[in-house]
């Protein structure tokens, strides 16, 4: 986001101190007043939204957004889980990453998919963490699944060059028809499913990866370690990222609808037709995260 790419890291790590602790007062002053979601306030708010029993569903969210929830995490997962059904899917990314992807994967001795804990929040931390998640093994870009096809989900995504190829866990949720909900964040801090386009299309315009590939050993749940290679996004193109300048063309296309949850502004999208909608518009007229008025 803008904020990201201006100040310096030490700048940048007081200001969101700050807003942090802005909000955890406006968020103690909502309990005082009694004001607290429940698990049954928020599983009536995503179906009333339209998130369906067996619905495979990608989550990206931030819980101080949503208002105060009784307690906290736990509650927010269970609600989604529920929201999906013993049919449905939830995934949930949990990079242990809060930087740049080069920053991080030059100081990775290994990636441990057990134990390393999620930089993406305290839902998806909780998530990550339940005995029956299954998370995927590429270092860069993890995921966690709950559901009938957890398995299918995160099994490919080991070895893969990128994290968003049609293996990823990202791709297959366009694959089955899924659904990604930007629960209290927008595509500026959550767009990764907008880099499914980028291996999706043949000699994408960008030079959105650095030259330098990078061996990672990956440590499994059963204690095995396995080496891969991957690539790392080029941080001076990932400076001219302008993510949300595309929710007016997927809002405009019937892909996406913005939602409320609790105190949250959100987002729900329809994975498949995000994909196919960035793809047309990609080759029609130089559409991109980059570019997202396009070039033509």
């Amino acid at each position: 986001d803008l904020i990201r790419r201006l100040l310096p890291s030490s700048l940048l790590h007081w200001y969101r101190q700050r807003k942090k602790d802005i909000r955890n007062k406006e968020l103690d002053a909502l309990r005082v007043k009694g004001e607290v979601l429940t698990k049954n306030d928020l599983i009536q708010q995503f179906k009333a939204v339209g998130i369906a029993s067996g619905d495979s569903l990608l989550v990206h969210a931030s819980l101080s957004k949503i208002g105060f929830v009784e307690n906290g995490p736990k509650t927010v997962v269970e609600a989604l889980l529920e929201a999906v059904g013993s049919e449905g899917n939830l995934l949930m990314p949990n990079s242990p990453n809060t930087s740049f992807q080069l920053d991080y994967i030059r100081d990775l001795k290994v990636f441990d998919v057990l134990n390393d804990r999620s930089g993406l929040g305290a839902i998806s931390e909780f998530f990550r963490k339940l005995p029956h998640a299954v998370r995927s093994a590429h270092p860069t870009e993890p995921v966690s699944c709950v559901g009938s096809d957890a398995e299918w989900f995160t099994a490919d995504h080991f070895g893969e060059l990128t994290p968003y190829t049609s293996k990823s866990p990202f791709a297959k949720l366009s694959q089955k028809g899924g659904k990604i909900l930007y629960l209290g964040v927008t595509l500026d801090n959550a767009g990764t499913n907008l880099h499914t386009l980028e291996d999706a299309v043949s000699h994408f315009i960008y030079p959105v990866y650095s030259d330098e590939l990078f061996m990672v050993d990956i440590r499994f749940p059963d204690g095995s370690v396995r080496s891969m290679q991957t690539k790392v996004h080029n941080p001076i193109q990932s400076k001219e990222r302008r993510c949300d300048g595309l929710i007016p063309l997927f809002v405009e296309k019937g892909v996406m609808k913005k939602v409320r949850i609790g105190q949250a502004d959100s987002l729900l999208v329809d994975a498949k037709g995000m994909l196919e909608v960035m793809i047309e518009a990609y080759h029609e007229r130089g559409v991109t995260m980059y570019t997202p008025q396009g070039t033509k």
